[in-house]
């Protein structure tokens, strides 16, 4: 079962970093998606919104879910629920936060600005993000952040591969 202080805290920091690096590359990669299609900037800024609010209470519930089933299961029987909630609120929490910061810069630049700073801070977000979670787990922490940083751009290609196609055949 489930139940140690240590395996909760485990559970937390899975669903921080998850959370955060799922919205980091997934919002980043919408974003740079459509700005490279020449969408109007307040366009990607409400698509950006939306996203980052439907994803942050999408990935809460399963969270939660995935989390209070693991627990029963490991249990053999149901328990507590706080862990599960605890966990999904930590998801909903670093998946909103994080989203916001490539979607700020539509807000505060033109779109071919906003397009460059988006990408850059998501990037440093993702490179400090496995930075953090590095030394938390006493391991590589540079090794954790380059890895976070190439999955991110990685991401970022494909939403400008996609956009740029799309806009092509539009």
């Amino acid at each position: 079962m489930i139940g140690a202080p240590k395996e909760k805290n485990v559970i937390y920091l899975r669903n921080f970093v998850f959370g955060a690096e799922d919205s980091l590359v997934s919002t980043v990669g919408l974003l740079s998606g459509i700005a490279i299609a020449q969408v109007p900037g307040d366009t990607i800024f409400l698509t950006g919104a939306v996203l980052i609010a439907v994803e942050a209470f999408s990935m809460a519930v399963g969270s939660f879910l995935s989390e209070d089933s693991a627990e029963d299961y490991m249990a053999q029987h149901e328990v507590p629920l706080r862990t599960p909630i605890v966990g999904g609120v930590v998801m909903f929490v670093s998946y909103l936060l994080a989203g916001i910061i490539p979607l700020f810069p539509y807000k505060m630049f033109s779109t071919q600005q906003a397009f460059i700073v988006s990408i850059v801070l998501a990037l440093v977000a993702l490179f400090l993000l496995g930075l953090v979670s590095g030394r938390f787990a006493r391991v590589g922490a540079v090794k954790h952040g380059v890895r976070m940083l190439l999955v991110g751009g990685i991401a970022i290609g494909i939403g400008m591969l996609v956009g740029g196609f799309l806009h092509i055949g539009i």
